[in-house]
């Protein structure tokens, strides 16, 4: 008699994006603040663990004109490249121009998705990345909902339908695989006082 076990896939370096979606100020502002400090962190953490190992940053904005700009904090680290895709629609793959900004790198099929607002533009995101054939990680304390039920329902789903689900840290540390890597201090002191 045999076990069949499903393998957990790790986040790697060379086959990665970072895709931060709507975290937008005003959106931000009805957010819980006891849980938006610790996500807005770990968005910047995992911008700076992408700009060392060269990982593409991919950022989109929902209706701007309504929640306005990304958090600043936010936008100053995003490298000078990463022009935030304007979008109406909750799911980031029915946006023009989203799939475009994705594809330029065919060879990185692992997107890595943190922002706002868990359980309606991150949840419809991950479920057409998957359609599309991409393997998705979710960082659950780098994506936040306004209700915290939300947020939980949410991350229930990904996890029965294979998205990955997982902390800020660990994709960093995925990222680096070895702590005699040259970049393993830069990286571990991102996260040495979480």
């Amino acid at each position: 008699m045999s076990i069949h076990q499903a393998q957990m896939p790790l986040c790697q370096r060379d086959y990665s994006q970072l895709l931060i979606i709507d975290a937008q100020e005003r959106l931000a502002a009805a957010m819980p603040m006891d849980e938006l400090d610790l996500v807005v962190a770990n968005i910047n953490r995992l911008i700076a663990a992408a700009k060392v190992f060269g990982i593409p940053v991919i950022a989109t904005q929902h209706n701007s004109k309504g929640l306005g700009p990304i958090i600043e904090s936010i936008s100053a680290n995003l490298p000078p490249d990463s022009k935030p895709t304007e979008k109406t629609a909750f799911s980031c793959c029915t946006a023009t121009g989203f799939e475009r900004n994705i594809s330029a790198h065919p060879e990185r099929r692992q997107l890595i998705v943190v922002g706002m607002e868990a359980h309606i533009c991150i949840s419809q995101t991950v479920s057409g990345l998957q359609r599309w054939g991409y393997q998705v990680f979710v960082p659950a304390d780098a994506i936040i909902s306004r209700k915290s039920v939300c947020k939980a329902n949410v991350l229930d789903r990904m996890r029965t339908s294979g998205i990955q689900v997982l902390c800020a840290e660990s994709v960093a540390f995925e990222w680096i695989g070895d702590s005699t890597q040259d970049n393993f201090r830069e990286v571990w002191s991102l996260f040495r006082n979480t």
